[in-house]
């Protein structure tokens, strides 16, 4: 859910799983009613038909024999009509409506006993199942004047309902078909839109990989307006970063040039004493470790991309030739993807000085295994010597750690290149190696 991408994506998928639903019963009930609406106005006409013909003679109430509708003529057409006493107790009467017509549709059909009765000049419509279908009841109520008495009755048109839901079931099905078909299409007309929209951030992202990987210095993609901004202060950041580091780099190589040449020629003296000269090579020993720790790019060099084959590579060649009186075999399981995300320089002095103390250690074989993932890079050197002590592990280790105390083979410029590992927030542990049974040097980055 840290994605802008499946947050944008899922707020449209809800929205349409949501809304086109709501859309659809929304329009389907609109439609259902306006299919009652036209229902009910078919039976007022109707009703009105059927008022035009009937008459009350000595309160008898006449009617011809056929109707000008042919369904009312016609045994189970879905279409009836009838007419009853008005009962004048309530709307529904408690006793049997007695009815003083019907039409020939309804010959061969049961009627409810009771029926509705609404007031006179009213309307009440009801549903009711007849011949195990759902019809729709129109009750009306009038009253005819006979003598001067009023002649109550209530007329009941009767209509089936089946053509009404195979209408409604039609509608239905075609409107949630096209509603499925809008609602893929929605979605990925809405995927297709997020993707472009966000395209610039894909960009942006691809781009700072390519700088991290160093196949890249700046930002020079066509970026929109809005992130514009963003990608200039980055350049700028990047350009400014760069200046600073080569400019400390240049002041750092100017004053180990100053401090090393007055220490070359105290050297020279012939009067100097042993211990004096001994002191001097420490100071000088001193400005080569505080020097190159400061001269390490660290984590101002998350931007450079080193391809560690290629180092490994090349310190092997230049070791193989130094150490070649041991005739050293070297085992290389190096990932061809792996990038060592800093300078170039710093990974040659980490790894020269590890392999270099291997070749002292080794007897026949090193072992240099480089394994990359997503988040971590370990690089792991073995040896097949005597290995170091747990004892001696962190004396070698540590900032005050002098090389003469190391065990054999071991310990020269590991307090430089434990300072490196440190200013990337890398980590270095000695163990002892379970193939060569000598020391091995951990490096996870």
């Amino acid at each position: 859910m840290n994605s802008l991408k499946i947050r944008l994506l899922l707020s449209t998928l809800v929205m349409t799983v949501v809304m086109l639903p709501i859309i659809g019963l929304t329009l389907s009930n609109a439609f259902e009613r306006q299919l009652n609406v036209a229902m009910k106005n078919e039976l007022k006409a109707y009703s009105y038909s059927i008022f035009t013909v009937a008459e009350v003679e000595n309160n008898q109430l006449l009617m011809p024999d056929l109707l000008l509708e042919n369904q009312f003529n016609i045994n189970r057409s879905g279409l009836y009509a009838l007419i009853t006493k008005r009962s004048k107790e309530t709307q529904i009467s408690a006793v049997k409506s007695k009815v003083l017509w019907q039409s020939q549709s309804l010959l061969t059909l049961s009627l409810p006993a009771v029926l509705p009765s609404p007031d006179v000049g009213q309307t009440l419509i009801s549903k009711i199942s007849l011949a195990d279908s759902r019809h729709l009841l129109y009750s009306f109520s009038a009253s005819f004047s006979d003598n001067g008495q009023d002649f109550a009755i209530t007329l009941h048109l009767i209509k089936d309902q089946r053509a009404l839901l195979n209408a409604l079931n039609d509608f239905e099905k075609t409107l949630w078909a096209w509603l499925l078909a809008l609602m893929v299409v929605f979605v990925f007309v809405q995927i297709v839109w997020l993707l472009w929209t966000l395209k610039p951030l894909t960009v942006l992202s691809q781009e700072l990989e390519h700088i991290e990987k160093g196949q890249k210095k700046a930002l020079d993609a066509n970026y929109p307006l809005e992130l514009q901004p963003v990608t200039q202060q980055l350049n700028a950041l990047l350009a400014l970063e760069e200046n600073q580091r080569k400019r400390y780099r240049n002041a750092l190589s100017d004053l180990a040039h100053s401090l090393k040449n007055p220490l070359a020629v105290i050297q020279s003296q012939q009067d100097i004493s042993a211990s004096a000269s001994e002191q001097l090579t420490l100071i000088n020993n001193i400005i080569e470790h505080q020097l190159k720790r400061a001269q390490s790019a660290g984590q101002s060099s998350w931007h450079l991309g080193v391809q560690i084959k290629p180092v490994v590579d090349k310190l092997i060649a230049t070791l193989a030739k130094i150490y070649h009186d041991k005739n050293l075999a070297f085992a290389v399981t190096v990932d061809t993807s792996a990038l060592f995300k800093g300078d170039e320089a710093d990974l040659m002095e980490i790894l020269g000085n590890i392999l270099d103390n291997a070749c002292k250690a080794a007897k026949h074989k090193i072992a240099i295994s480089v394994i990359s993932s997503a988040k971590t890079l370990t690089i792991e050197i073995a040896d097949d010597g005597a290995g170091i002590a747990a004892s001696q592990r962190e004396i070698i280790l540590s900032r005050g750690g002098r090389a003469d105390t190391y065990q054999a083979g071991h310990g020269i410029g590991l307090a430089i290149v434990n300072d490196l590992v440190s200013s990337y927030q890398g980590q270095l542990t000695i163990s002892y190696s379970t193939v060569l049974t000598g020391a091995a040097f951990t490096l996870t980055f």
